[in-house]
């Protein structure tokens, strides 16, 4: 379903399977919510984004607007997002836990050796940080 903005102004905001979307990105309104809400300057969201200014003005302009069902929308989306998540966890634990319970492939034992080492230190630093 396309959203004109306005007469001169082609469909540049879009509802996909995503929300609402900038027309010829995965750019959703959401993603410059954030931006908007912390109040960034615009130009600084349209480098960003790498967005036309038409596309910026356009994504703006359907924000302003439409503000009330973009929040509502907006508060959606991580919530949609934990659900997914959480889904996908279930849904993938038994793959996960088959793989993880694999050795490593002959000649990475060092990489992977490395890796655990990389770990331990990154867990020590963090506990650190919580303590102090």
């Amino acid at each position: 379903m396309d959203i004109t903005l306005g007469e001169n102004q082609d469909s540049l905001i879009i509802r996909t399977e995503r929300g609402l979307t900038i027309s010829g990105t995965r750019i959703t309104l959401y993603d410059v919510m954030d931006y908007v809400i912390a109040q960034y300057p615009p130009k600084f969201i349209q480098s960003l984004f790498d967005l036309t200014e038409a596309q910026l003005n356009a994504a703006l302009s359907y924000i302003e607007a439409n503000r009330s069902e973009v929040e509502a929308e907006y508060r959606q989306v991580p919530q949609e997002a934990e659900e997914l998540r959480h889904y996908y966890n279930q849904k993938n634990s038994e793959i996960v836990s088959r793989i993880a319970s694999q050795p490593p492939r002959p000649g990475t034992e060092l990489a992977w050796e490395k890796l655990r080492s990389a770990k331990i230190k990154y867990t020590q630093s963090m506990n650190f940080l919580i303590l102090n």
